[in-house]
């Protein structure tokens, strides 16, 4: 198959799941031959780490009003010199922004990605400006497809989990001085209200007051922090809760995490799940969202159901309590997300490149 010539658009300015994602198949991409190239705001955090990747990077202000005239036409020209295959674009702003130029300037193929778990309000930015979609879940797919856009149109490419295989040596036990028989529930999350790190906290407190030896360690950071350590210091477990922050070594705490929990509200996929099971570690979430396609459920981990702590404390107990089912469901985890190639960079990159192969050859016998 010839290569392609491919543009991926992001309005976001932040750098979280859904950039991650968008940076981790741009570079896979690359490395299999495909020109990959990114349109994305000028303070975009994202610019900065595709253009220390090497990337080429165009900017554009993406926001309402003359931003979205001046690109109509600007974009316009700009799609019709550089001749691109493929514009994917991320989210409703630069579908309006980047999409609409190119679909009047003749891109062959406009994908929108949806990184998304909530409800879908227009159809704009799904049935009228993209020619096909690809989302993460079947979740997602299913929210789609029930208003109304053929289930051909739409496409999974599972997230993809980026750790080392084997694990480099883990520091997080020695880092906190915590013994190798101490138990340690992990959770990895921007400290968002619909993380759900309250809900997980009160599961975890009947818990650590029952097992001295039992610490949960929280990895992220966000607006709900201060609320979440006042929380602790008033359930009496401020010495077995350990929040770090924002950290980037993950690779190298994970894999001494017990059990990794997160009771999440809205997820439409779960990222940190797919890590948590690439690391061998079993999990234990809410069943929202796409999290159960995210696990093999009762093998590799435990969906309960969302706001039932009591259910949250029972599972996560269940497992702290047999080192066996915890060394069994780790075992299931790491065959579902990496032996199968489920939640690969090489699956999420063929994937993709399937699908825009497929479509590309379709919308040339329309």
């Amino acid at each position: 198959m010839r290569k392609l010539s491919i543009l991926f658009a992001e309005a976001a300015t932040s750098y979280g799941g859904q950039e991650r994602y968008v940076h981790r198949l741009m570079l896979e991409l690359r490395a299999k031959g495909h020109s990959v190239e990114m349109l994305c705001q000028p303070q975009a955090q994202l610019r900065t780490l595709l253009e220390q990747d090497g990337f080429v990077v165009h900017t554009v202000r993406m926001k309402k009003g003359l931003d979205f005239w001046r690109n109509l036409f600007r974009l316009r020209k700009f799609f019709k010199v550089h001749h691109y295959d493929v514009v994917n674009t991320a989210s409703r702003i630069d579908t309006v922004q980047v999409g609409i130029p190119a679909r009047l300037a003749g891109v062959p193929l406009v994908v929108r990605s949806r990184h998304l778990a909530r409800p879908i309000g227009s159809l704009l930015t799904y049935k009228w400006i993209p020619h096909r979609l690809i989302t993460v879940s079947e979740f997602v797919r299913k929210q789609i497809t029930d208003r109304g856009i053929p289930k051909d149109y739409v496409d999974i490419a599972p997230p993809a989990v980026n750790l080392p295989d084997p694990l480099p040596p883990q520091k997080l036990r020695q880092e906190l001085g915590l013994e190798a028989s101490d138990l340690v529930v992990g959770s990895i999350a921007v400290l968002r209200r619909p993380k759900g790190m309250d809900a997980l906290i009160e599961a975890m407190v009947p818990l650590l007051h029952a097992k001295s030896h039992a610490h949960l360690v929280i990895v992220g950071d966000g607006g709900e922090m201060q609320k979440l350590q006042a929380q602790v210091q008033q359930a009496g477990v401020a010495s077995q809760v350990h929040f770090l922050g924002n950290r980037n070594d993950v690779p190298e705490l994970i894999g001494d995490f017990d059990v990794f929990a997160l009771a999440t509200h809205i997820e439409a996929s779960g990222t940190a799940f797919a890590e948590a099971a690439a690391a061998r570690v079993p999990v234990v979430g809410t069943d929202v969202g796409g999290v159960s396609e995210m696990m093999v459920p009762e093998k590799s981990g435990f969906v309960v159901p969302l706001g039932d702590v009591p259910a949250l404390t029972q599972a996560i107990s269940r497992l702290l309590d047999d080192p066996v089912l915890r060394q069994k469901m780790g075992d299931v985890g790491y065959q579902y997300a990496i032996i199968e190639n489920r939640f690969t960079l090489s699956a999420l990159c063929d994937q993709t490149e399937r699908s825009y192969y497929r479509w590309l050859e379709q919308l040339q016998h329309v």
